[in-house]
């Protein structure tokens, strides 16, 4: 183990994916000698010449070559700056990286990453601080995680990086500073594997990303009340991990789900309708969401603050079940 902030575990598993397989390369907006807008980046391109890529201001162009590359026989991981950006190349991710495989009856493979970031709470208003994790997860064909710890940062990296699909790799502005243990050399987590971050027998708390850390929070303060909350961190929205989810549910009878993003069209409805479709006689109350508002994402500080799911909200969520 090494301690290590999420960003440098993001690095590590790059670095250690690079070297491992020369089919692997890095492009996007100054992810060589800058090393990335938020430094992700940093230091690669030295260590990989001819293999960490700047690309022109172009995102189309960015994931359209890396669909051609994939297509081809290599396995870029294509940085957009933020995910609000994905928009701009929405055609070549939904209707070329996610069919091609299908659409040639497996014989094409696109195994490409997307790596983008996410996130509010840094101020940096609303055409840079959306979660839009339910875009993707809405068309077949694409895989889609959000780590929530440097470990799963880096273990989520390389099984991405192996996976013969395209995936969207998502970070958070929020957690790029976070420090923990990270298992050095080669580390795996595999897509579609859910963590229970914190057990617990009263109530079920789905949700990942940030709010892992928001859920985690809230969990310590309902304890001191006698509310033992177990934490569910998905890690990957596509493939879901149904099975750890309704087995949580099975045990608390209740379930409570959190997420960043806005609440209609949200990935937390699709959480729901899982547990009430497989598992509606295991509840014992309405399931919750805690969510953002539908509005764009507030530039004031103060508004911010108000607009983010809070450990206060999700306490007060649980506590109305009880």
């Amino acid at each position: 183990m090494k301690k290590m902030t999420y960003a440098e575990a993001i690095r590590d598993g790059l670095r250690v994916e690079m070297q491992r397989d020369p089919s692997v390369y890095l492009c996007g907006e100054d992810v060589g000698k800058f090393g990335g807008c938020f430094g992700v980046t940093a230091g690669l391109v030295d260590e990989f010449p001819g293999r960490v890529l700047d690309t022109p201001i172009t995102e189309t162009a960015i994931i359209g070559s890396a669909v051609g590359a994939a297509a081809a026989g290599l396995r870029p991981v294509a940085e957009i700056m933020f995910v609000d950006f994905t928009g701009v190349c929405m055609d070549e991710l939904f209707n070329q990286a996610s069919k091609m495989r299908y659409m040639f009856g497996g014989k094409a493979k696109v195994p490409m990453v997307l790596r983008t970031i996410c996130g509010g709470g840094l101020g940096a208003a609303a055409q840079h601080s959306q979660c839009m994790e339910a875009w993707f997860a809405h068309i077949p064909g694409i895989k889609t995680v959000l780590p929530a710890t440097p470990a799963d940062a880096k273990g989520l990296m390389a099984a991405a990086i192996r996976d013969d699909n395209p995936v969207v790799y998502i970070e958070h502005k929020q957690l790029l500073g976070l420090s923990g243990d990270v298992p050095a050399g080669e580390y795996l987590v595999p897509l579609g594997q859910a963590d229970i971050k914190r057990a617990g027998g009263d109530v079920t708390i789905v949700t990942w990303s940030w709010m892992v850390h928001r859920a985690l929070a809230a969990a310590e303060a309902l304890a001191r009340e006698g509310i033992a909350a177990e934490i569910i961190d998905l890690r990957s929205v596509v493939p879901l991990d149904k099975e750890t989810i309704l087995k949580s549910v099975a045990k608390t009878n209740k379930l409570v789900i959190v997420h960043e993003a806005v609440k209609t069209g949200g990935f937390g409805g699709e959480v729901a309708a899982v547990v009430a479709e497989e598992g509606f006689d295991l509840l014992d109350t309405p399931i919750k969401r805690v969510t953002a508002p539908d509005t764009p994402v507030p530039f004031s500080a103060v508004l911010e603050k108000a607009y983010l799911p809070s450990e206060g909200k999700i306490i007060q969520a649980v506590k109305e079940l009880f």
